[in-house]
């Protein structure tokens, strides 16, 4: 397959970063090489809005989406090399045959969804990135950054990655934000949403098997995978808000198409996931403590906590005096990017990064929120 990867200068400098091509860890044997003249890009479309440069703010936009995209990629190739499918579609592990079977044991279609999960985030920044360049935009490449020790089980390639999967603290407040009928945190930016799982917001814990000392005894590793289901969602939550949030701000009618296209797929991929969470065994992890209540038990249980929905209740929206409505939540735009940086930190996801990590992602989402429709 086509190596997509541009060289890197040496430098940490943003710009020296932004130009360079990107690839996954081990993408670079993935999918197809990258489309990089505009001459053979949406060809069947025309207009002048694609031929025409980017604005600066647009282009900001789509490089922190597409900076995102590579860590989202980042981390679902880890969890593909342990429990999904392997094929040449997402090669790079050769699977961990417990870690594989107890998510089956949740879904049988568990591995093929994580699969394909991975798959849609490569060929999300894939296609961002050769977008900015047909524009003649600067794309981006973090392979500078890929530092972190991830899994050394069974199945894993043990790449270096850019995310940390084994020291997680999650917010799983998401649950409960999404069954609220009276709240929405665009207009109650400081009401407490419950924690779903409230252990999990307490310490650290690992998505994946570190080694293979976590596959016993058979209550940890099942933690191990309740951790997983439930960052699953944790994380597509974000995208789903993330990409409307950043939409408000686009200039180009194309680059608004971009966004409100893949934004939908991070909705799918949350729906899925936020429903297969609700399916986590309750146990309690003798190793550590940590507690996974059932849902549908008291003190949780009731409309608030039930397992059985999977659609957002209407909730209010925009204002109090309009009727309550079914809508993504929350879609506010201002800050946005530092938002989602701020919450993907918080959640452990760069323990171990170097400080021009954090710069360079600090960049990118600064300049993506200083995007304002209609300038240059």
């Amino acid at each position: 397959m086509k190596d997509d990867v541009n060289d890197l200068k040496s430098s940490v400098n943003r710009r020296s970063f932004v130009k360079g091509g990107l690839t996954a860890a081990g993408a670079a044997t993935v999918g197809t090489g990258l489309i990089t003249h505009s001459s053979s890009l949406l060809a069947e479309d025309r207009d002048e809005d694609h031929r025409g440069r980017l604005a600066r703010g647009d282009a900001a936009l789509l490089r922190f989406a597409a900076a995102a995209e590579i860590l989202e990629a980042d981390f679902w190739i880890q969890y593909n090399e342990l429990g999904g499918v392997q094929d040449s579609e997402v090669p790079g592990g050769s699977g961990n045959p417990e870690y594989t079977a107890k998510l089956a044991a949740i879904d049988d279609d568990f591995p093929q969804y994580i699969h394909d999960n991975t798959d849609d985030e490569i060929t999300h920044f894939k296609f961002l990135n050769a977008y900015l360049r047909s524009k003649g935009a600067d794309a981006v490449n973090l392979n500078q950054f890929r530092t972190l020790e991830g899994s050394t089980a069974t199945g894993s390639s043990k790449k270096p990655r850019l995310t940390n999967l084994t020291k997680l603290t999650l917010d799983t407040s998401w649950y409960t934000r999404y069954r609220s009928s009276n709240h929405n945190p665009d207009l109650d930016p400081d009401f407490n949403f419950p924690q779903a799982v409230p252990d999990l917001a307490k310490d650290k814990f690992t998505a994946i098997p570190r080694t293979d000392d976590d596959l016993t005894p058979t209550d940890h590793i099942q933690a191990i995978v309740n951790t997983a289901m439930f960052h699953m969602p944790t994380i597509e939550q974000g995208g789903n808000s993330l990409y409307p949030s950043m939409a408000q701000r686009a200039t180009s009618v194309e680059v608004l198409r971009i966004l409100i296209s893949i934004g939908p797929t991070e909705t799918m991929h949350f729906q899925t996931w936020s429903d297969l969470a609700g399916d986590a065994p309750p146990l309690t992890d003798p190793t550590n403590g940590l507690t996974f209540p059932d849902l549908n038990a008291p003190p949780f249980g009731g409309e608030t906590f039930t397992t059985k929905l999977i659609m957002p209740e209407p909730c209010p929206f925009l204002s109090r005096e309009l009727p309550r409505c079914s809508v993504i939540r929350p879609t506010k735009t201002g800050g946005v990017a530092t938002g989602a940086l701020r919450f993907l930190t918080a959640m452990g996801l760069f323990i171990g990064q170097s400080p021009a990590f954090f710069e360079f992602m600090r960049d990118l989402a600064a300049d993506a929120d200083r995007a304002r429709r209609g300038r240059d």
